[in-house]
């Protein structure tokens, strides 16, 4: 082939620790009609560039709340994180999150776990099978979900070309090797679920094995997938010792020192944390970064400082 007909080559992708941040925020209330629109227009005001919903019994409907929280926004995408696929057939998840996207003009990112709350699933009505059976469960789901959306004929038809970006969240291995394989985003949490459902903080040094984990998994990718860590608590203070001593129950043994390093607590003030952050992008390749609705006016003075 000439010179003259060789078609350009794809730009390549930037490597994880130099990615733009991304912000997001888990609304984890439920909220009458006006206070959901307020909460919603609160989450834009202070520069979150996703607004998401968790899928708890006793959290907000995931769909109708973000189809509700796009009427009365403009800027923020929208997604789910995450939802529990257990409490879903992946043929009607396919029809709701295509549905979802085109009522919110192509703003859903779909995020997906393999579920952990023993409790939720009997409440449900639904069998809680060992952790090895939901993540055969999860992957089906995202396999089927992929392909529907790849289905010109399956309707309702997504407003995005290929179908809703997918975050596939958790900490176990296999998860975080489906996440890697198959998401375009890969969501961390960075935590130990007990089978009661509590959850202890990993240290440090176990979430870097996982990073590498996932990075190991992705290395054949053409366009490595984005990642993603759920910050469990962003505290602005002067005394960063005093506000981790609360956390010690959580540790898994570490001591103050290993909590100041825990990646998902931000304890600080507004330049240290967002130190953190630049710190952990550079180490790990964290560029999208997620809070939960409690930190959500404390975590604003960061994004500003990052955006």
């Amino acid at each position: 082939m000439s010179q003259s007909s060789a078609q350009p080559s794809p730009p390549t992708p930037p490597p994880p620790e130099s990615r733009p941040f991304r912000f997001g925020v888990n609304l984890v209330t439920t909220a009458s009609r006006d206070q959901w629109a307020a909460t919603c227009r609160t989450v834009e005001s202070l520069g979150f560039d996703v607004l998401l919903v968790p899928d708890h019994i006793g959290a907000p409907a995931p769909f109708p709340s973000l189809v509700a929280a796009a009427e009365v926004t403009e800027r923020p995408r929208l997604g789910t994180f995450v939802l529990n696929a257990g409490f879903w057939n992946p043929t009607l998840l396919a029809r709701e999150a295509a549905g979802t996207d085109a009522l919110t003009g192509g703003r859903l990112e779909l995020g997906l776990g393999a579920g952990y709350v023993r409790a939720e699933f009997e409440d449900a009505g639904i069998e809680f099978h060992p952790a090895g059976e939901r993540v055969n469960h999860l992957e089906r789901t995202v396999r089927e979900v992929r392909r529907r959306f790849a289905d010109k004929e399956f309707l309702p038809r997504p407003t995005q070309p290929d179908g809703p970006p997918l975050l596939v969240g958790g900490h176990g291995r296999r998860t975080l090797r489906l996440a890697a394989e198959h998401a375009d985003v890969v969501g961390f949490t960075a935590g130990r679920v007990s089978r009661d459902g509590k959850l202890t903080l990993a240290p440090r040094e176990e979430f870097a094995e996982r990073v590498r984990l996932v990075r190991e998994a992705a290395a054949g990718r053409a366009v490595q997938p984005e990642l993603n860590l759920l910050i469990q608590r962003v505290l602005l203070t002067e005394d960063r010792r005093a506000a981790v001593r609360p956390f010690l129950p959580y540790a898994n043994g570490m001591d103050e020192e290993e909590l100041l390093r825990c990646p998902v607590l931000l304890v600080g003030t507004a330049e240290q944390i967002a130190e953190q952050l630049r710190r952990q992008r550079e180490e790990f390749g964290i560029s999208y970064v997620t809070v939960l609705e409690p930190s959500m006016e404390a975590f604003g003075p960061v994004i500003e400082l990052l955006s």
